[in-house]
């Protein structure tokens, strides 16, 4: 288990644990009165902790390597998942998962970012960020998810697109902004849900459905903390003044109204409860999808029209 710099108490309260442990199987004492007393206190702990964390607390929660990413989440949620590979045009692009699946017997189309799970699978999956392959594949597979009515379903956890020059070069903005202007048009219900971090572009590529749900632990904004600092101040020393400023939590999207959900985590994070958190996000999909296959293809899309239109702060001179 990995403590996060703010869960020293409870990282403590651990290795207290151990020791008592260690001391009934050394010295054959009954020490379980104690041990109880101890998990009631980390208890105690997470509550206090998990609720009043700050917005730089929630973004390093998101970051957390415990966390359960894309694949978990398709593994737990999903049956009869058929991965399904490359964009037609250059390659197949291994920060992109996506595939043909089935949710409660009802068949979907699901994809997300996926970070990859030790050092290895991080570099083959270039840490989350897509390159245009990623989103072109992400497109090819909406369409023909569309063409046989499945319902769409995306997981976002991404720092940002790969802002490599040879991802400049292939038309990386010109890939997500494709996906913008196709999603919006889609015919079948689109669910995404952020279930980390997400980051700009990065994020706006698979990020424009019916609903658009974040994780209670997560971030949505158009910058990284860090990079923000790093243009305002010439400095990463202020990221946590940018992240208060970003006001990048769930609860201010969900207050801005640039979210319409906000799914709670287990308590200590996503990553402390996994299955209970897959369990829980089951639930959200099946009552949700149910919900937007009453209405018409045409009643969605103008929904999606009228929801994207009325975003953002403006002044007419």
């Amino acid at each position: 288990m990995q403590f996060l710099d703010f869960e020293k108490p409870i990282e403590d309260l651990y290795t207290q644990i151990d020791k008592l442990k260690e001391l009934s199987v050394k010295n054959q004492v009954d020490v379980s009165g104690s041990i109880r007393e101890m998990e009631a206190a980390i208890e105690k702990a997470r509550t206090d902790i998990y609720g009043n964390l700050t917005p730089w607390q929630r973004v390093q929660v998101s970051r957390h390597p415990e966390r359960p990413y894309t694949l978990y989440y398709i593994e737990k949620i999903f049956t009869n998942f058929t991965e399904l590979y490359g964009d037609r045009q250059v390659k197949d692009d291994k920060a992109m998962v996506a595939g043909m699946a089935e949710l409660n017997g009802l068949p979907v189309m699901v994809m997300g970012q996926q970070k990859g799970v030790n050092t290895k699978m991080r570099q083959m999956r270039n840490f989350g960020m897509a390159n245009p392959e990623g989103y072109r594949k992400a497109l090819r597979l909406m369409k023909l998810a569309e063409k046989f009515n499945r319902p769409i379903i995306t997981f976002i956890d991404t720092p940002g697109a790969f802002p490599g020059l040879e991802a400049e070069e292939r038309g990386q903005a010109e890939a997500i902004a494709r996906n913008l202007f196709e999603m919006v048009n889609m015919k079948v219900p689109v669910i995404c849900i952020i279930i980390g971090e997400g980051a700009s572009g990065g994020a706006l590529g698979i990020g424009v459905g019916d609903k658009v749900t974040m994780l209670e632990n997560t971030w949505y904004t158009v910058i990284s903390p860090e990079s923000c600092s790093s243009i305002l101040w010439r400095s990463w020393n202020f990221k946590e003044k940018a992240a208060e400023q970003l006001k990048l939590t769930s609860t201010d999207m969900s207050n801005f109204g640039l979210v319409d959900d906000v799914v709670p985590e287990p308590l200590g994070g996503a990553h402390a409860d996994p299955e209970q958190m897959a369990e829980t996000l089951k639930e959200y999909l099946i009552e949700s999808i149910s919900e937007l296959l009453k209405q018409t293809p045409d009643e969605r899309i103008n929904n999606r029209i009228e929801k994207f239109s009325k975003m953002g702060f403006y002044d007419e001179v």
